[in-house]
């Protein structure tokens, strides 16, 4: 073997260790073949060694006759040397043994030496022998627990009769470096978990289920940095059988981010129990906005659900457009009106709308589905256009399609937030649990009778219990009435049942918007609006746009009714 030349590839300190020896390694000192030489010098092959040549067994590097084995004896580091293509063992210095035990000579690695394999080396000596380049394995752990950073260079071996090669491996125990690696690493994946978990806590726990609408979101954090995005998103039933939805992105990354979300989002479901027009409640959320952080962007979208009007009424504060999919797989953008972002002030913000009819699909969501480097921002959105005309099934399987599409993964560079609505088509049995019916009227002193009989023959079609039948017609009558006393034409008595819920609700020309009172004894009107909030299990007033109002009051349903 060729001590040379890998003598040579040894690190610095070791080859000038070599190379200060009493008997320095040249080729005139080493014999041409392994097995020449006769006496006690550095050329000569001890007598065990001979008897294993005489028995015929591989010719292996003598080690023990070179002045090199005392200084591979005394380097610190781990060092073997391996010889032919099963890898028989050469040599082991001291520091080797004492890691991992005596090694016997001339047996094959894979029968002596475990740790090799254990550490996945085998594999690796291979590789070294055929490209007769060095390789390295950082941080493996051993058995033992410690750790070490091999590496294998290839041997020269002419001292072999096939000429086959050998390869020197080299371990450096790196175990402190590698336990402060992996505690760096757990402190960072603890921070990363807490900065995640503080995220979620700010989102909804669980999304309330609309009558109407079939919902499901999903958020994805951004990055492997210990940092909370200001990606949020949320589902508000109004009451009436009217939903809000919301999405919603606070830009920058970090705990004040997380808190200027949270105030938003806390914000916006207090607005919305108000019962206000989309882009009223971005006009009221821009001056919070403006309050909380003047530096601080963000941006919005509200968006209002009425299941008679069969749109979605929209606003937007700087935010990416709604993408609607109807029944037959076309995707429409709902674009305008569009205003700037949150916090900007001195904007009036105005509302659109969007068909939404059974059997289509919204969808809402952040820039970090669609945005990417070097890449036009539209060119996104239209990715996801073409996702979504071919996406079927739940809202939660559009969710995780969508995602997928997008090509977000664990280690994404930005949040991720998507909210998916979808108005079913009810066909078959199911669509008797959904029902309308609405009676216009002229006002005058025949309509309350009227109305009265209208949800009568209503409630008695849709077989309704005796008990529910008597308070529906009830809340029918005293909403009639209060709007015949306090409104103007035209009005409209609307009458709907859901698989949950029988909702009332009366609408007419004026934007007064009734008061619950306690009447006087002697007051002989007053009562009406009481009477309802007794009787319903919710009741509420909005303002509709033209001028006019709703009142509405609704009734949980038993099961099975």
């Amino acid at each position: 073997m060729n001590f040379t030349r890998w003598s040579a590839r040894l690190p610095g300190t070791q080859r000038r260790a070599a190379a200060r020896t009493d008997h320095p390694i040249t080729p005139d000192r080493l014999p041409d073949r392994l097995g020449e030489g006769s006496g006690p010098g550095p050329g000569s092959v001890p007598a065990a060694r001979a008897e294993q040549l005489a028995d015929g067994a591989p010719c292996l590097p003598a080690v023990d006759d070179l002045p090199t084995r005392e200084v591979l004896d005394r380097i610190p580091a781990l060092v073997a040397i391996v010889h032919g293509p099963d890898h028989r063992i050469a040599y082991a210095n001291d520091a080797y043994t004492a890691a991992f035990g005596v090694r016997a000579e001339g047996a094959p690695a894979r029968d002596v030496a475990p740790e090799l394999d254990e550490l996945g080396l085998l594999p690796l000596l291979d590789q070294v022998l055929r490209s007769a380049k060095p390789r390295t394995l950082k941080s493996r752990k051993a058995h033992s627990g410690r750790s070490y950073t091999i590496t294998c260079t290839p041997v020269e071996a002419t001292a072999t009769p096939e000429g086959s090669g050998g390869v020197l491996i080299f371990a450096a125990d790196v175990t402190d470096h590698a336990e402060a690696a992996e505690r760096l690493r757990a402190s960072e994946r603890s921070q990363r978990e807490t900065a995640v978990t503080l995220q979620r806590s700010l989102l909804p726990q669980e999304l309330e289920e609309p009558d109407d609408l079939r919902v499901a979101a999903t958020y994805h954090p951004g990055g492997t940095e210990a940092a909370v995005g200001g990606d949020w998103y949320d589902v508000i039933t109004l009451g009436g059988g009217r939903t809000a939805l919301v999405i919603g992105d606070v830009m920058g990354r970090g705990v004040r981010a997380a808190a200027v979300m949270g105030q938003l989002r806390t914000a916006v479901r207090a607005y919305a129990r108000l019962d206000l027009p989309p882009h009223e409640v971005l006009q009221l959320l821009d001056g919070l906005a403006t309050e909380i952080d003047a530096n601080q962007i963000a941006t919005c979208v509200y968006a209002v659900h009425d299941p008679n009007e069969g749109k979605l009424v929209y606003a937007s504060a700087g935010h990416l457009p709604i993408l609607v999919r109807d029944e037959s797989g076309v995707v429409q953008r709902a674009d305008e009106p569009t205003g700037p972002p949150l916090g900007t002030g001195d904007w009036m913000h105005a509302s659109g709308s969007i068909p939404l009819t059974p059997g289509s699909t919204a969808v809402l969501y952040t820039d970090g589905l669609v945005e990417r480097r070097n890449e036009d921002l539209d060119e996104g959105i239209a990715a996801l256009e073409r996702a979504l005309s071919g996406a079927t099934g739940s809202p939660q399987v559009i969710c995780d399609r969508l995602v997928r599409s997008a090509g977000v993964t664990a280690d994404h560079d930005d949040d991720v937030a998507v909210l998916v609505l979808q108005h079913p088509a009810r066909t078959g049995p199911d669509s008797d649990l959904f029902r309308n019916a609405a009676l216009e009227l002229l006002g005058g002193i025949e309509a309350a009778p009227r109305a009265r009989a209208f949800a009568s023959g209503v409630l008695t079609s849709w077989r309704f219990p005796t008990e529910l039948h008597d308070v529906g017609v009830l809340a029918a009558s005293e909403l009639v009435a209060n709007s015949l006393q306090h409104g103007t034409p035209p009005m409209r008595l609307r009458l709907r049942r859901t698989d949950r819920r029988l909702i009332v609700e009366v609408t007419d020309g004026d934007d007064h918007l009734p008061l619950r009172r306690t009447a006087e004894p002697g007051d002989e009107s007053g009562r009406g609006i009481a009477i309802v909030a007794t009787v319903a299990t919710s009741w509420g007033s909005r303002r509709t746009p033209g001028g006019g109002k709703a009142v509405w009051c609704e009734f949980v349903l038993p099961v099975g009714k």
